[in-house]
């Protein structure tokens, strides 16, 4: 079937009496398109990006967030505090919804989104909504409709402008035990995996608690661990091309986790190798606001000046087992 063009349109008044940003300016026009899973995904104008990559929208969600969670380690009660940047079309909060064990752990949700009309998209469609339990399908309706949920254990809500000035607004007693980024890509969207805002982030991690992302960056990476987490690397989804990374699961000190485990391992050399490289500069944005032309400029002066080996010595050196670094 034909998959329709998303157009930029006025932001609604929600009616919690929220008045939601420019949409239109945010991402630019947006394209929906089918992944090999069955599901489908959305691709940014303003951004160039896709939301997920070809292999499936909801396998790539899985795989890289509910998998790597474990979240059978909160069967006995212990509460589960989760937070998600960039809840974009709602997928990686709705698989970790459906993967919670039963009897379900008391939920604390929070959310960072800048642009309704991913979620909205998604629940107009049918084929979304049948993929989805009632009480997770129920959850992504409050959220867009509302902001926010709360019923029985579980409450969640999603705060709609930059994820910089918006993790300002949660609480500052509130540490989380799962933080899901998913922000588009580090050279599209630096702003988002500055070294600021990883820092921001790792700072809101209870012990034990694990950062969850696609990006296999070495900036980010480099980053992460500067602010004290501990480095694991994502196993690739079903039907995603294998590659050196699929991505990258920080964890804040605590209880003790193995080398290898569902979804994840341990860096390999060339990983490790690559954290002192050029393509470990980190991105900076010192005062929070500045955009990412500023940020990617910043960023290539101090990669000028800096003695780190080449990024491209260090491809070359490993050329016949690396697929790229990029993301």
């Amino acid at each position: 079937r034909p998959w329709p063009e998303v157009t930029p349109r006025p932001c609604p008044t929600r009616p919690s009496g929220t008045i939601l940003p420019d949409c239109a300016a945010d991402l630019g026009e947006l394209h929906a398109y089918p992944t090999a899973d069955g599901s489908f995904s959305l691709q940014s104008d303003r951004f160039g990006e896709a939301f997920h990559n070809s292999a499936g929208a909801r396998n790539e969600a899985e795989a890289k967030f509910a998998v790597p969670a474990q979240l059978d380690r909160f069967q006995d009660g212990t509460p589960l505090r989760v937070l998600d940047v960039c809840v974009g079309l709602g997928y990686n909060s709705a698989v970790v919804l459906e993967a919670l064990p039963t009897p379900a752990p008391e939920l604390n949700w929070w959310g960072l989104e800048l642009d309704h009309r991913p979620l909205d998209l998604a629940l107009a469609r049918q084929d979304f909504r049948s993929s989805w339990s009632a009480s997770v399908l129920q959850v992504l309706e409050q959220l867009r409709d509302h902001g926010r949920w709360d019923y029985e254990r579980c409450r969640g809500k999603l705060l709609w402008g930059d994820a910089r000035s918006m993790l300002g607004q949660i609480p500052a007693r509130q540490s989380f035990d799962l933080i899901l980024q998913d922000a588009f890509s580090p050279q599209r969207c630096p702003e988002l995996w500055s070294e600021e805002f990883l820092a921001a982030l790792a700072g809101r991690l209870a012990p034990g608690g694990r950062l969850l992302t696609y990006s296999r960056s070495a900036a980010v990476r480099a980053s992460l661990r500067r602010n004290g987490l501990t480095l694991f690397s994502l196993l690739p989804a079903p039907g995603e091309r294998p590659g050196w990374s699929s991505g990258t699961m920080a964890v804040r000190p605590g209880p003790p986790i193995p080398d290898a485990g569902p979804g994840w391992r341990g860096l390999s050399l060339m990983e490790e190798e690559h954290l002192h490289t050029r393509a470990a500069v980190p991105f900076r944005d010192p005062s929070g606001a500045d955009d990412s032309a500023a940020i990617l400029r910043r960023r290539s002066m101090e990669q000028d000046r800096c003695s780190l080996e080449p990024t491209n010595a260090w491809q070359r050196r490993w050329r016949q087992d690396s697929t790229g670094c990029s993301r």
